[in-house]
């Protein structure tokens, strides 16, 4: 028996935020990647920007 609280990096909590965010991502890009072919232009934008957003996200993360 030991103590209760363990010591670790904080970047592996980081790691395990970012994979959160991303996997959310993925939630939310696949109803538009399903309805592609019936969604206009502006919708595509919207998922780029929404994208961009992530990937500026991920950047500042790193």
């Amino acid at each position: 028996m030991g103590d209760a609280w363990l010591q670790f990096q904080i970047r592996y909590y980081m790691f395990a935020l970012v994979f959160v965010v991303f996997y959310v991502e993925t939630v939310f890009l696949y109803p538009w990647g399903m309805s592609f072919d019936v969604l206009r232009v502006s919708v595509f934008i919207e998922a780029l920007i929404f994208v961009l957003i992530l990937i500026i996200g991920l950047v500042y993360a790193w």
